[in-house]
């Protein structure tokens, strides 16, 4: 099995409705709340080359998949949506996308608090690897458009309900000013 962790392209499109899927497959398996995304959002990210794609070159399957987004005028960027097929689960490519895509975030925006919100206790071990530390939700970026993403979760009540002070997520941010 040869796995390739590379900038998504055009033609990665044709996994948009997979990559979907698997995000809401995950999402039912742990009850935990993962934010639905779209097929036809998961093209959007590809084609502004934001993605990072894990494939199994051997199969033609998409074995994982993340990509960065920029919020607060570029000031914050994150890394969002990171899922892995099932099947290569155990193998290391979340870490591998996440290490892809926070050199990619600091290179494109080197000035830019990285974060991420997570469930997820093998996430947050990665990005501690990376240099992320636990921030509080007022250090996230304060972008309504960021919070309209965890509408489609299944813990968006609780965000609701606490102001966006708490969650069952955990913020992690990066911030090359101080964590260098």
């Amino acid at each position: 099995m040869s796995v390739i962790i590379t900038l998504a392209t055009e033609e990665h499109t044709r996994f948009a409705e997979i990559i979907s899927e698997m995000t809401a497959s995950a999402s039912a398996e742990r009850k935990t709340g993962i934010s639905k995304r779209p097929p036809e959002m998961i093209r959007q990210k590809i084609r502004a080359s934001k993605a990072a794609i894990a494939l199994d070159l051997d199969n033609d399957v998409v074995a994982g998949f993340s990509y960065i987004e920029t919020w607060g005028n570029g000031e914050f960027v994150s890394s969002s949506g990171l899922i892995v097929n099932p099947n290569y689960r155990k193998q290391q490519i979340a870490r591998k996308i996440k290490s892809f895509l926070f050199n990619l975030a600091r290179e494109r925006y080197p000035n830019a608090i990285l974060f991420g919100l997570t469930t997820s206790p093998a996430v947050m071990k990665i990005n501690n690897e990376l240099g992320y530390k636990v921030a509080a939700f007022s250090g996230l970026p304060d972008d309504e458009q960021f919070w309209k993403g965890c509408q489609s979760c299944v813990n968006f009540d609780i965000l609701t309900r606490t102001k966006r002070e708490y969650c069952l997520c955990t913020g992690m941010i990066y911030n090359p000013k101080t964590d260098n």
